[in-house]
């Protein structure tokens, strides 16, 4: 039975120049073009290998996710609500002052219309689901004790993620690592203070009793 040809490239090394170029220049503003230039594949080889434009942009978007964006998943992972936080913004600030534009998920969303809804949906997704999963470990910290009893879990999610979009669209407009560096240590001042005592650890002894 006859095969078809192999493919003379490496699908995961194409996939990252159109990460690159998705990255620069957003969803809307990458053209097939651009895309086939970059990777040096045409037009039948992007298809047959990646699907079309849309496809292509998710699977660079899940490029991003497990790669320069893999720092939110081991910021989740850290021992106290703090230190989740510090890891995910100052991670944040990193990767978004290194990259070629911003953070991808951001500058995407800010720059995607309603022509092309169905990734404009893809972006909003993700969006949502970070803040589902950051929330959920802000709730988990404060069943610990780590954070307030009255802590809005949900609330502190989205203030923590809005500083993380705020910094990506700062670098995207020229912000430097040590101006947003300095932002984030700002919006981590404000963070809850846990002033009541450890309910875990045992009460001090009163001499004379």
């Amino acid at each position: 039975m006859a095969t078809g040809r192999p493919r003379e490239f490496d699908v995961d090394e194409r996939l990252d120049r159109a990460l690159t170029v998705f990255w620069r220049q957003g969803y809307e503003g990458t053209a097939l073009s651009d895309l086939t230039r970059a990777m040096g594949i045409n037009r039948p080889s992007l298809y047959a290998a990646y699907g079309n434009k849309e496809a292509l942009f998710r699977k660079a978007v899940d490029r991003y996710v497990e790669g320069p964006a893999s720092y939110v998943h081991g910021a989740l992972a850290k021992p106290t609500a703090r230190a989740v936080a510090e890891a995910l913004l100052y991670g944040a600030v990193e990767v978004v002052t290194r990259g070629p534009g911003g953070c991808l998920i951001v500058q995407a969303a800010l720059a995607t219309g309603e022509q092309n809804e169905n990734v404009r949906e893809e972006i909003a997704s993700r969006r949502r689901t970070g803040e589902h999963d950051l929330a959920a470990r802000f709730e988990r910290a404060r069943a610990e004790g780590d954070l307030p009893p009255d802590i809005d879990c949900e609330a502190l999610a989205r203030y923590v993620w809005s500083i993380s979009y705020g910094v990506s669209v700062q670098a995207a407009g020229g912000a430097s690592n040590d101006e947003l560096r300095k932002v984030v240590a700002l919006a981590l001042t404000l963070w809850p203070r846990q002033d009541a005592p450890d309910a875990r650890q045992p009460a001090a002894s009163v001499p004379g009793r």
